[in-house]
């Protein structure tokens, strides 16, 4: 188990530092296609800076499929809605392949306040 302290680091750092313990690169028999047992476990959450004007200028967007149906909203309300636990979980999920194993490898991430 790894663990990540978030306390006065910023999302990104914070967010690359899990993906590439959750692919397991930090481990010696690192291999693409097998997912490392170890979780990893990203503590103080609720203490991550972010730079700038990010919280009412970084948005998020999605997409449901039907016409009108784009969806976008800003840090700042995503984090009011969801924690600031759903940010650093959608950071971690953006910088993981997009194959498979992307399920598995998220379910190995905990995030803590």
């Amino acid at each position: 188990m790894i663990t990540i302290d978030a306390q006065d680091k910023t999302l990104g750092r914070v967010a690359s530092a899990a993906a590439k313990a959750l692919l397991g690169k930090h481990t010696a028999s690192f291999a693409k296609n097998i997912v490392d047992q170890a979780g990893v476990t990203i503590v103080n959450a609720s203490k991550i800076k972010i730079s700038g004007n990010k919280t009412k200028a970084k948005t998020y967007v999605r997409y449901s499929g039907y016409p009108g149906g784009q969806k976008e909203e800003t840090y700042e309300m995503l984090t009011t809605r969801r924690g600031k636990e759903e940010a650093i979980r959608r950071a971690v999920l953006g910088m993981l392949p997009k194959n498979r194993l992307q399920t598995p490898r998220i379910k190995m991430l905990k995030i803590e306040q």
